[in-house]
């Protein structure tokens, strides 16, 4: 059911993905940073600014005081660890999604990472891989996979707590889980190690923590600018993701 579940929103996504259009450029812009104006296919606006006002107020109001505190009571190094060993952990998702997109090399660099810094990184608490061997990690999910193959993005969605994002990454948000230790549900669903569905949860809520807690002005820095919300952090994610699909 979960397969047919996927199917449908794939073919979904292909019969709204549009070309988008260029329009006129803004001469108030330095020629190294030109902005493009887009027409948007967004039939979901109405949520989305709904929804990016609820997660603006989650941000600002909760997740944000909540990782300045933690990181008054938790040291910068311990920190800096507890991100490689979460970046360690999802290495899965790294190197299944290289291998989709033919691109062996970053995988097997990956595989090696994760070789030498579970090995000789305390389960991935330090990096030796990047800081004595640079190799460094080479992000790729399923959604970047989904568009290295020509899939439309589609129509734009905004996520609760997670943000902006569009119907091509969403589903590439749900296969990832299949291979993501922190929320796939029978990777290590056994007798020897068993992590609990309400212990997965809290791994999880400590990395997104953890990780605010390393930058927690990101936010307020990107968006502080913005006149519109919605549409600015909209077109910053459509440009970034565009960017990382080409890579």
């Amino acid at each position: 059911m979960k397969k047919i579940f996927v199917l449908f929103f794939i073919i979904l996504n292909i019969s709204f993905a549009q070309e988008i259009e260029e329009n006129n450029f803004n001469d108030d812009f330095s020629n190294e940073f030109i902005i493009e104006e887009k027409k948007q296919f967004d039939p979901l606006s109405g949520y989305n600014r709904a929804m990016t006002s609820f997660n603006d107020f989650f941000y600002l109001n909760i997740l944000e005081p909540t990782a300045k505190g933690y990181a008054i009571v938790v040291p910068e190094t311990a920190r800096v660890g507890i991100s490689n060993f979460f970046n360690n952990l999802t290495f899965p998702i790294r190197f299944v999604n290289n291998i989709l997109q033919l691109k062996f090399d970053s995988a097997l660099q990956e595989l090696g990472r994760f070789a030498v810094n579970t090995t000789f990184g305390l389960a991935g608490f330090m990096d030796p891989a990047s800081e004595e061997l640079q190799l460094y990690a080479k992000k790729e999910d399923f959604g970047q996979t989904l568009g290295h193959y020509g899939i439309g993005e589609g129509f734009h969605l905004v996520l609760p707590f997670f943000g902006p994002s569009n119907l091509r990454d969403t589903i590439g948000l749900l296969a990832d889980g299949y291979v993501n230790p922190l929320t796939t549900s029978n990777v290590y669903d056994d007798k020897v190690f068993k992590v609990k569905d309400r212990e997965k949860y809290i791994l999880s809520i400590t990395n997104v923590i953890n990780d605010t807690s390393l930058n927690p002005n990101r936010y307020e820095t990107l968006t502080k600018d913005a006149i519109d919300l919605y549409p600015f952090l909209r077109d910053t994610y459509n440009q970034k993701r565009e960017k990382e699909i080409k890579e």
